[in-house]
């Protein structure tokens, strides 16, 4: 146990601390300094962001995660990448993208998701015509679901204050909101649609940014991205998707805040069973009247194989040993950057490509590909004359583990190889046009990002009930929240940033700062 001298009392200082500058964490320190707080943000990298960084290489500028931005709306409260840089000052000019994805799917299925809604569905129709009726009314649903979460400011739902004003403004949408709270997408899919080519087409819709099928993705965030990707629409910031988390950064430092790069916390420090402060790997000790962790819960706390977390072991809240085995780590991702030749790229191509040879694969060890060519839409990202490629494949951390270095330098080659070949179904000369090549496997996301086994993010071991068993941002121990794709309401960056309000607003009411009205 920590004692706090005198002197280690006076440096407590801190509002807040916030491990990690993903965009969870990010969006946490830029609201709480929005409202007064002094927080201080440390990040075991160089640059922040996490999977919503970029990094740069020979005038390239490639996106560490995908490209596909949802939360750059310019209307109704979904918009939350948009709302969190305009509370700090700050904004970042984006490109509008006419579609959000064109699949490529088993038995020549082929269909893109227009940002007009009806053209999407009228495509739809046409390849299914005989489920018309159901279709119509899975994707309303899903708008219902949307129009609920758009009505009303989306902050912490742990807050009785809050719920009690945003129930008086919006009862229905509440009441809407508790209904579908424990529904997951494929049992609205399977009241409404029968073809079986169909409900695996609903698979893909899902796993395409919950890595999960319908059976195990909440209804609540299937309502916010197939209907937001119409409303609000797809927005790329220009300069990278980096620039939202060089934006925070810059928002954070203008309302007094601090970001440390190259500081990884070791450990959180307990007095008393309360979070007091945090130890780094240099042995400096920092003190904070709240902590927020925007490392994995399992980094946090422990479990599947983290056996040095940052609480200490013997001290995990018997809650957390609960979520732990709810949930496991989604795969991995094999990634693979590319600059290449810009007539090795049709200039009618769309942004963003599913590609899927067998339904029986969608699950597999990189069994899907993703693909993103964000040049398209913002050329500045490369030298003139060529563009970015971008894919990447799910990859289990198992599969590299134990590897000499010459058996995983082989195997970094064999599998990009083997991931070009798949690209070239789109590109037949892209391998002869390869100016710049990187290849991350499973073991650099979990190095880089200080991710446990460099998961995407958590998914169900079992079916669960929707979105309830999801963890809120407090803990068990006083003092001490998460934030983050382990919270809820899990993975992508709209919603890791609706995490990064609700943290911030739960934090805020403690500390006495939030404001009593609703946002605007």
């Amino acid at each position: 146990m920590t004692q706090l001298t005198n002197k280690t009392k006076a440096s407590c200082h801190w509002d807040s601390i916030v491990i990690g500058s993903g965009l969870g964490g990010l969006v946490t320190a830029s609201q709480l300094a929005s409202k007064g707080a002094k927080v201080l943000v440390l990040e075991q990298y160089k640059i922040p962001g996490g999977s919503g960084g970029s990094f740069k290489r020979k005038g390239f500028t490639f996106d560490v995660g995908a490209s596909m931005i949802f939360g750059f709306g310019k209307k109704g409260y979904t918009n939350l990448l948009t709302r969190a840089l305009n509370d700090v000052g700050q904004e970042c000019e984006t490109v509008p993208d006419p579609t959000q994805l064109a699949y490529h799917l088993p038995n020549h299925l082929e269909i893109t998701v227009d940002r007009d809604y009806k053209k999407f569905i009228s495509k739809l129709i046409d390849l299914f015509p005989h489920e018309e009726k159901g279709i119509n009314h899975f994707y309303e649903t899903c708008w219902d679901v949307f129009n609920c979460l758009n009505s009303m400011p989306l902050l912490s739902i742990e807050d009785p204050g809050y719920l009690m004003k945003v129930f008086f403004k919006s009862p229905l949408s509440c009441l809407g909101l508790a209904r579908w709270l424990p529904v997951n997408a494929g049992d609205v899919a399977r009241q409404h649609l029968k073809d079986p080519a169909l409900l695996k087409f609903i698979d893909i819709e899902c796993f395409c940014w919950s890595v999960m099928p319908a059976d195990l993705t909440p209804m609540i965030n299937a309502g916010m991205v197939f209907s937001d990707r119409h409303y609000g629409g797809i927005n790329y910031p220009k300069g990278g998707v980096g620039i939202i988390a060089e934006k925070l950064v810059k928002g954070i430092e203008n309302f007094k805040g601090e970001i440390r790069y190259r500081a990884k916390v070791k450990k959180i420090i307990l007095e008393n069973g309360k979070a007091i402060g945090v130890l780094l790997d240099n042995d400096e000790k920092i003190f904070g009247k709240t902590i927020v962790s925007n490392a994995t819960r399992w980094d946090t706390f422990g479990g599947q194989g983290i056996n040095d977390p940052l609480v200490e072991p013997g001290k995990t809240p018997t809650a957390e040993t609960k979520w732990n085995n709810r949930y496991i780590p989604s795969p991995s991702f094999l990634s693979l950057h590319l600059g290449v030749s810009k007539d090795s790229i049709p200039s009618n191509t769309h942004c963003h490509h599913l590609l899927l040879d067998r339904w029986e694969e969608m699950e597999h060890e990189q069994g899907v590909t993703f693909l993103s060519i964000p040049t398209l839409l913002d050329p500045s990202l490369a030298p003139s004359d060529s563009h970015i490629v971008h894919a990447f494949t799910p990859s289990s951390m198992d599969c590299w583990e134990g590897l000499s270095n010459k058996e995983y330098l082989d195997k970094k080659k064999e599998d990009g190889d083997k991931l070009i070949s798949k690209l070239e179904k789109l590109f037949p000369n892209l391998s002869q046009n390869i100016l710049h090549k990187e290849i991350g496997s499973p073991r650099t996301h979990k190095r880089f990002l200080a991710r446990n086994k460099g998961s995407y993010g958590p998914i169900p071991s079992m079916r669960l009930p929707g979105l309830l068993p999801m963890p809120f941002n407090t803990t068990k121990i006083k003092g001490l929240y998460c934030v983050g794709d382990s919270s809820f309401p899990g993975q992508g960056l709209n919603a890791v940033a609706f995490s990064g309000y609700a943290c911030a607003h739960k934090i805020g009411a403690k500390l006495g700062m939030n404001k009593w009205e609703l946002p605007e």
